[in-house]
């Protein structure tokens, strides 16, 4: 068969670097192209209709690959022409990793062995609502249960009939204490799983109706927990073992050693990792973090983990770990290094940079012949430019007040959105991130998209329905 020929559409100022990628990027993927350069600058104000009638298509065309910002249905352009047309990437120098993907679907990442536990801490000095609001958060965020953090030394009164509220919302509920009176009564009212179970307790509680999380009396001596048990074995309780995860500073690698040592030594037990005792108690992103304790769950079949949001830095931490025990099933099942399934976890700095380089740079100042203000961000500095010139630097003020200095006066909508644009670029060499002008700085699963200024344009200027050439 022959090679697929492909038409990309683009405009004048993107022409140069949409060759250049596309010369090596056809030998590897194995097609051929033709390059359609429409009579615009910015290929990003096209509209379908527009392309409809400004474009001609070769012979020979198989399919027809136009800029990803492109306004309209790109199924009327298929109905015209008779061929199919799509939409690219929305930065030309994505398109390597677009045709990478083709034949290779990504996969869904929706499969996890690992339960997540979500403690709402100090339950019983919140109001039902805000225990609600809590409890529907951690769901939305992944959460299979919700454990409800009791105070010590003190007796929640209303733990049945809080129990009992979320379980008509529809919540699995875990309750935390070692208080008689209020463990029967959350499990009374429906609670499933009770933290947690050792010496001081295990008579009453080996006699509820209830799953126990067990842990050693003796932190450092795993036999400790034997007694327990052999009580609730005794007694056809369920129950899954806990070695403690310790805190950096006091015993954490050794509490890792616990926890292989606990598998080693009970191959078919349940067990529970307390991962808050990581993501809580080190002043470090969390997101890094609860992606190697859900790997070490993993492997080593941790089926359920006990995690929290009290603490800034952590507040995502149930979402991370959602997404991490995905990656990391993908990976352990499949046998693959966690990486290129999407980057969501990747929050501070991007999987990777592009650039054009000094000399693309200048290239495309010296063609640029609107007012039209273009602005890059690498190899340490801010680059701005238009028809007027070319400045740069790493100070953001200084480039600004030497291209305030040649164009003249700005209007106030003109200099709010290069302030904005440049606190971005500022941002993002800072980081090590991308800066794509007119886009949001990716902040993995936390990215909030936004309007762009082209977008606003289109809906504010209906007349951009017929750009101007």
């Amino acid at each position: 068969m022959p090679p697929e020929r492909i038409l990309f559409v683009t405009g004048r100022l993107a022409e140069p670097s949409l060759r250049e990628i596309l010369a090596p990027l056809a030998v590897r993927a194995g097609f051929e192209y033709e390059v359609a350069v429409l009579g615009i600058s910015v290929a990003a104000l096209m509209r379908a209709d527009w392309v409809r009638r400004k474009l001609t298509v070769p012979s020979g065309i198989a399919r027809v690959i136009v800029p990803g910002w492109c306004g309209g249905e790109m199924e009327s352009l298929t109905a015209h022409f008779g061929i199919p047309f799509e939409r690219g990437p929305k930065d030309l120098f994505d398109l390597p990793e677009h045709f990478g993907r083709g034949g290779r679907p990504k996969p869904a990442l929706d499969e996890y062995s690992i339960e997540i536990l979500a403690e709402i801490n100090h339950a019983p000095t919140l109001s039902f609502d805000e225990l609600l609001r809590q409890a529907n958060s951690y769901r939305d965020s992944g959460a299979d249960v919700i454990d409800l953090g009791c105070v010590p030394g003190e007796t929640w009164a209303d733990a049945a009939d809080s129990v009992r509220r979320l379980k008509c919302e529809g919540f699995r509920l875990s309750i935390d204490s070692f208080d008689r009176v209020e463990v029967e009564a959350a499990v009374e009212a429906g609670a499933e799983l009770v933290l947690s179970c050792n010496v001081t307790n295990r008579e009453w509680l080996s006699q509820l109706n209830v799953e126990s999380v067990v842990l050693p009396d003796e932190p450092s001596d795993l036999a400790s927990w034997n007694a327990t048990q052999s009580l609730l074995t005794e007694n056809n309780r369920k129950y899954r073992l806990d070695p403690i995860l310790e805190p950096i500073g006091f015993g954490f690698a050794a509490s890792l050693a616990r926890y292989y040592a606990a598998r080693q030594q009970h191959p078919h037990a349940e067990l529970m990792m307390g991962i808050g005792n990581l993501t809580e108690l080190t002043e470090v992103d969390s997101a890094g973090i609860n992606f190697l304790c859900a790997a070490i769950c993993e492997e080593l079949q941790i089926r359920s983990v006990l995690t929290t949001e009290v603490i800034n830095w952590g507040r995502t931490a149930v979402r991370e770990f959602d997404l991490a025990r995905k990656l990391v099933r993908h990976s352990v099942a499949n046998h693959v290094l966690p990486k290129h399934l999407g980057g969501q976890l990747v929050m501070l700095r991007d999987p990777k940079l592009r650039q054009l380089g000094d000399d693309g740079l200048r290239q495309l100042a010296g063609r640029l012949t609107d007012p039209n203000f273009r602005i890059f961000a690498e190899r340490g500095e801010i680059h701005i430019m238009n028809r007027d010139g070319y400045w740069h630097g790493d100070d953001p003020y200084e480039v600004f007040d030497r291209m305030a200095a040649t164009v003249g006066p700005l209007t106030a909508d003109h200099a709010f959105y290069l302030g904005m644009e440049l606190c971005k670029a500022r941002t993002a060499l800072t980081l090590g991130k991308q800066y794509i002008q007119d886009e949001a700085l990716r902040w993995g699963f936390l990215t909030v998209d936004e309007v762009s200024a082209i977008q606003r344009r289109r809906h504010a200027d209906r007349s951009l329905e017929t750009p101007s050439e």
